[in-house]
């Protein structure tokens, strides 16, 4: 097949519609259609807990907890992902990257501080769940 400039974009543009073909990244199931946050943008955190106990991610989507690390929660799932919460482990090192988001039970913390409360509720999209 001879690649001409138009078949060239075409499969560039067929391409770039499936983002779990591309770049390493793949898209995951849904937890929830629906997050509480603190903000429209769920860039502020809602509190800071205590993990009291280990949790392992079971996949990309997760977050490793480790009993006694503070967790910065950023969203809580509503409906059927209610369970969940999303936020950030702190004192992992990330280097020049950005800390890593992921979701992690409610269940494994406990809530210190209310920093500012989730009363936002925003819609959960494709890229809440997407895994580099």
């Amino acid at each position: 097949m001879i690649w001409t400039p138009a078949s060239l974009l075409l499969a560039t543009v067929v391409l770039s519609s499936f983002p779990k073909l591309g770049f390493g990244g793949r898209l995951m199931a849904k937890l929830a259609s629906r997050k509480l946050c603190a903000d429209e943008e769920c860039s502020y955190p809602i509190s800071q807990a205590i993990a009291l106990q280990d949790y392992s991610a079971p996949d990309c989507r997760f977050l490793s907890v480790q009993q006694g690390q503070v967790v910065f929660v950023y969203s809580k799932l509503v409906g059927r992902g209610r369970l969940f919460w999303g936020g950030s482990v702190q004192g992992e090192y990330y280097g020049s990257q950005p800390a890593r988001l992921g979701y992690f039970p409610s269940s494994i913390l406990r809530e210190d501080h209310v920093l500012k409360p989730g009363k936002v509720e925003v819609k959960t999209d494709k890229w809440d769940f997407y895994c580099q």
